[in-house]
């Protein structure tokens, strides 16, 4: 897995239902390295701080193998990295591959698997078309967020390597079908409970399935 693109975006502002809201979806690559920080990544924007940013969602990582199908969906707009509003494009982002709890050396910062992307009216904004959320949920590559356990830069060309491995068995894909299920796989549940690379308050939500 390597880096092919940085991306940030500034405040933009759109029209929602009648009335003007900003957002920070609409990302574009950059010629410098990022910094990845405890909560956030620098020079970047977050509007909407209750859904993104913060420790278990300091930086959104998508995968470059899936452009392709989503040019073909959406031929008309105008393509470029960050387009689903990721901080970093990725070569090789296998959410089937990729466990959650899992730490992985990112350029100079150490970060730590999270849990994937849930869409919402903001990637409907980007695309000019709000069918693309349940596409994206149905698509079934939502990519990932990642905890900053050490901060630092990250560039073009540099490499996502394994450092030490969560042995929890539950993969982003994996979870990101739980989030998204009415019908609850209670193994998965387990994992996800036991899971320290998911927010606190999301595992004690789940717990109570269980009961």
């Amino acid at each position: 897995m390597k880096v092919i693109a940085t991306n940030i975006g500034k405040a933009t502002t759109v029209e929602w239902r009648g009335r003007n809201i900003e957002t920070g979806i609409f990302k574009y690559p950059i010629e410098e390295p990022l910094l990845l920080k405890k909560e956030d990544v620098a020079n970047d924007t977050v509007i909407d701080r209750k859904h993104h940013g913060g420790e278990f969602k300091a930086c959104y990582l998508f995968s470059s193998d899936y452009y392709d199908d989503w040019k073909e969906k959406y031929p008309n707009l105008k393509w470029d990295w960050g387009m689903f509003g990721e901080n970093l494009t990725i070569t090789d982002l296998d959410e089937n591959k990729l466990f959650i709890g899992d730490v992985y050396k990112l350029g100079e910062a150490l970060v730590q698997i999270t849990e994937p992307r849930q869409p919402c009216h903001k990637l409907g904004i980007r695309f000019e078309n709000q069918k693309v959320i349940q596409e994206f949920i149905a698509y079934g590559h939502p990519g990932t967020y990642i905890k900053i356990l050490e901060e630092g830069l990250v560039k073009v060309g540099d490499s996502m390597l394994l450092e030490k491995s969560s042995n929890n068995g539950l993969t982003v894909q994996q979870y990101n079908m739980l989030v998204n299920s009415r019908e609850k796989d209670l193994d998965l549940v387990r994992l996800a409970t036991e899971n320290q690379g998911i927010r606190a308050k999301k595992r004690e939500a789940l717990k109570k399935l269980l009961s």
